[in-house]
């Protein structure tokens, strides 16, 4: 094992500054890079979160709620070898509430051994615990000043009890967000530039939100495990615009809109691991409530005593059953062997109602195609992963599963269909001296967002998306390589290339009623490119310095229904720059995190709506560690004060024709926020 020492120079500061732990080197174990806890004493984490981010080349992707069903919902994380058996909760949240203090080691290395849906993944962290018994925990408080807007306070904490061979943990969070932003929306005729409408706003958002989770863990020997897991959240948030309008050729007048969301889920779940002949059965169970209400109120002329305006009440309710039974034998020498299948229960109550609002305040009904239904889902997947050692670092992984899944809808359409795909998939990972290579093939099937069958209104933007009874999920040949090497000692660096051949886009089409609605286009293609460089830097001389760059490249192409030409995916963004340096000083550290893109643009029936910000987009903050439990943070969060963009080309009667008729321009100012943050660990 080779030892990197974190040496420099005398700094002025020096007799402030603790001596730095001496890092231990990665250990290369198989296919996985191993870091004892020791090699993160240099960051004083206080929470297994802080210390996941600290892991050298490593990305954390969050679980994926908005998925149907447990498989495809996975993130890249897995604790003790296993995931855990939730989905409404954030991995980052889940990592947030276990102490620095309860974790062992980390370990890195491809998806092949974590279960089905982990399974050529290029990068997968395994956090170990340790079997410290007795009561650990960690706890923040956070307080907010935004530039504009009132001292905002939040935290969380959590706790974890461990007792023999039980575990017990208890986590709350509280966020108290609260932003005011200003800016203009200048509507201009085309192609003369001629003002049209000019609208000065104000928007005022609260958006409190708070969750409590609670779990079980029993572990009885090897394979004999039990986890419960029960969370509950709650959400309310609520945005109030003044808007002055001025228009070119006429009296201008005060416009108000306001919204009213409120959001409430309930997640049980489980499961239980037992031997099973020469390997082990796991069965996963979860159920998910959803309720959600959203209500918005447009009101034009509010200064002549109302003169229009419209009313939307959203009411809906999903809910998500899912039982998973894995069984899975480990290689031994020869073929590793995982058998399973996955059922799922999905159903959406939703209701939309919408008005338009006389002069006076009277309400009007308006029909919208739709509006009122209720979607209904099962799908079963059964599913076979085998791997295998071919020689020395040379590593083979097959899988397949069949999905099968019976839609109905009622109400305002009815509708009926069955779907059924095969999704084989493979990977090779080589790992010779310094480098690791992997390539992947698999062919993926997106899943429907129920909510794309509804209709409903978006009074912010003054227009209409349609339902579509019809959506098909989008299909895919994906294709990835991914090369890895170490880099300046302890750092990494990745590159990516990929290219994705896809079948029935997901994007909009035009439907009935003059309205565009999420629908299926044609064949389409992605074209990727990611580098992902980790690297400390004191060879350089900057002592405890980190820098962490990530460029991600994703060129989509598909033909236009209404043009006839290639364009973007809907909602893509071409590129993304990610750049973090930290520096960690014994007692101190202080960092700067960068961010740049190229927006993105939904392409509607008779608009295109292109979002975007200013960039670089920069963060920076400070650390203070006066003793090895306690951290103090201080944070400005968009330090340059740039500005968020929104230009809206519009077209007549829809996108076919060449020339523009109208432009909309939009600019919000956000200002900076500062933040100061107190983390503290005990037992």
């Amino acid at each position: 094992m080779s030892v990197f020492t974190a040496g420099g120079r005398l700094l002025p500061l020096a007799f402030l500054i603790l001596p730095l732990a001496p890092l231990q080197a990665q250990e290369r174990v198989g296919n996985r890079t191993l870091y004892q806890a020791g090699f993160f004493t240099q960051f004083a984490p206080t929470t297994a979160l802080q210390l996941v981010e600290r892991v050298p080349g490593f990305r954390l992707e969050d679980t994926d709620e908005q998925v149907r069903g447990f498989g495809q919902a996975a993130g890249n994380v897995v604790i003790n070898g296993e995931r855990p058996s939730t989905k409404s909760e954030q991995l980052s949240s889940v990592l947030a509430r276990i102490p620095a203090a309860r974790v062992a080691r980390v370990e890195v290395g491809p998806g092949d051994g974590f279960g089905a849906e982990f399974a050529g993944k290029p990068q997968v962290l395994n956090l170990i615990l340790n079997d410290d018994t007795g009561v650990t925990g960690t706890g923040a408080l956070r307080l907010r000043q935004p530039q504009s807007g009132g001292l905002r306070v939040d935290g969380n904490g959590s706790a974890i009890l461990k007792r023999g061979k039980s575990s017990f943990n208890l986590a709350f969070d509280y966020t108290n967000d609260q932003i005011t932003n200003f800016g203009t929306d200048t509507l201009t005729s085309l192609p003369s530039g001629e003002l049209l409408e000019q609208r000065r706003k104000f928007n005022t958002t609260n958006d409190p939100k708070g969750s409590i989770a609670a779990g079980w863990h029993h572990d009885d020997g090897p394979d004999k495990r039990i986890n419960l897991n029960l969370s509950l959240a709650k959400q309310h948030f609520q945005l109030w615009q003044d808007n002055r309008v001025t228009p070119a050729d006429g009296p201008g007048r005060d416009d108000e809109l306001e919204q009213n969301y409120r959001y409430r889920q309930f997640e049980l779940g489980g499961d239980i691991s037992r031997p099973l002949g020469s390997g082990v059965m796991k069965l996963i169970l979860l159920a998910t409530r959803t309720p959600q209400y959203r209500e918005d109120t447009q009101l034009v002329g509010v200064d002549q005593g109302v003169t229009g305006g419209y009313y939307q009440l959203q009411d809906s309710e999903s809910a998500e059953s899912v039982a998973r039974l894995v069984w899975s034998r480990p290689a031994n020498g020869g073929w590793s062997l995982e058998l399973g299948g996955e059922a799922v229960l999905n159903r959406l109550d939703s209701a939309v109602d919408l008005y338009s609002i006389e002069a006076g305040g009277g309400r009007v009904p308006i029909e919208l195609p739709l509006a009122n239904a209720t979607v209904r889902e099962i799908r079963v997947e059964p599913f076979v992963n085998m791997g295998r050692k071919l020689g020395s670092g040379l590593r083979v992984d097959l899988g397949l599963t069949f999905e099968r899944s019976r839609l109905t809808m009622s109400g305002d359409a009815e509708a009926e269909r069955t779907l059924s795909y095969l999704k084989p998939k493979a990977s090779v990972d080589w790992r010779t001296g310094k480098w690791a290579l992997q390539g992947k093939v698999e062919r993926t099937v997106n899943q429907l967002n129920f909510g794309d069958f509804i209709s409903f209104a978006e009074l912010t933007n003054d227009r209409v998306t349609g339902g579509n009874a019809d959506l098909v999920p989008q299909t895919a040949w994906e294709f990835l390589v991914t090369a890895e090497r170490p880099f300046l000692g302890s750092g990494v660096i990745r590159g990516e290339l990929g290219m994705n051949f896809v079948q029935n886009v997901q994007d909009r089409i035009p439907v009935e009623d003059g309205l565009d609605a999420p629908g299926n286009l044609g064949s389409g293609t992605v074209k990727i490119a990611r580098l992902n460089m980790d690297a400390p830097l004191n060879d350089l001389g900057i002592t405890g310095g980190r820098l962490n760059v990530r460029f991600s490249l994703m060129d989509t192409s598909v033909v236009d229904p209404y043009t006839q030409k290639h364009r973007h995916f809907t909602n893509y963004t071409l590129w993304l720059l990610d750049v973090n340096f930290r520096q960690d000083l014994g007692k101190f550290a202080w960092g700067v995190d960068a961010y740049a893109n190229t927006g993105s643009t939904q392409f509607w029936r008779n608009e295109e709506d292109f979002n975007y910000r200013q960039d670089p987009w920069i963060d920076v903050f400070a650390e203070f560690r006066p003793d090895k439990r306690t951290t103090l943070t201080a944070r400005v969060v968009n330090l340059l004060d740039l500005h968020f963009y929104r230009d809206r080309t519009f077209y007549a009667p829809d996108r076919s024709s060449p020339d523009p008729v109208m432009r909309e321009f939009r600019m919000r100012q956000e200002g900076q926020t500062v933040s100061l943050t107190l983390k503290r660990t005990f037992g």
